[in-house]
């Protein structure tokens, strides 16, 4: 098997004294696709958040490409030098629950932005690259709409295609239906799905288990401040072996017919 491309070493995170997680130990190898579950409160978004660095661990190393992220040794967010930060969020690309869309820039303007600001594209070229990455996204007739003109769904796919335009080397999903109209769920399932069918290296929080069941290679269940149960999706979502994965899994399917 191919070394991890991201590797987490007992990652831990506190808010006001309060554990949120703490020992969490994980490996992402590429072409992974890991959906991350768990109760509300368990933790799933801030994992995500503490990849990117987004929020700052209290403990544990972050490993991307075998390389440590900043110095583990030290305390608080000065272990992590901006310009590593920059390189972080350069190679772990995230998708957010609620599009994070600038309203003043059009879809295109919207997914030019990191291309000319971050990687010092020329306008014209990161025009291009946009319009690109829309058309993956099945929405090339829409570069020049502006986000108040756009379903939720389709802000979601080009907070999709902003992400996909820095070229990252893994993309983190934080629970991106969430905020959507179940008429709008399916098309962004679906430019997901894709994208696991191109090999991409995800990590995926959602609530949708159907899915997660069949795009995933892995399955993470989080639960008591840290990993719970982890394992293939036939295994963590029709044999789980734990109580609390049981509880969930039980609670998710009472409707279903």
């Amino acid at each position: 098997m191919a070394d991890p491309i991201l590797r987490l070493d007992g990652l831990g995170k506190s808010f006001d004294g309060t554990t949120v997680f703490a020992g969490v130990d994980l490996d992402v190898h590429p072409g992974d696709r890991i959906s991350i579950l768990g109760a509300s409160g368990s933790g799933k978004s801030t994992l995500l958040r503490c990849i990117n660095l987004l929020e700052t661990p209290e403990e544990g190393r972050i490993e991307i490409g075998g390389q440590t992220v900043g110095d583990p040794s030290r305390k608080g967010r000065a272990r992590y030098p901006e310009r590593e930060l920059r390189d972080l969020r350069q190679r772990v690309g995230m998708v957010f629950q609620h599009f994070n869309l600038f309203p003043h820039m059009t879809a295109a303007g919207n997914v030019a932005e990191g291309l000319v600001t971050v990687r010092k594209m020329p306008a014209g070229e990161a025009r291009e690259r946009a319009l690109a990455e829309l058309k993956r996204v099945g929405l090339e007739d829409k570069a020049d709409t502006y986000p108040s003109r756009l379903s939720g769904g389709q802000k979601q796919r080009v907070a999709i295609a902003r992400a996909l335009a820095m070229d990252p080397e893994i993309l983190l999903f934080d629970e991106p239906t969430s905020a959507l109209d179940p008429a709008l769920v399916g098309e962004v399932l679906g430019v997901i799905e894709q994208l696991a069918h191109e090999g991409r290296t995800m990590l995926l929080v959602t609530h949708e288990i159907g899915f997660a069941y069949h795009v995933s290679s892995r399955v993470v269940f989080l639960a008591e401040q840290g990993i719970y149960e982890a394992g293939t999706p036939e295994r963590i979502l029709k044999d789980p072996q734990r109580p609390l994965t049981q509880q969930f899994l039980a609670e998710h399917k009472r409707f279903q017919f």
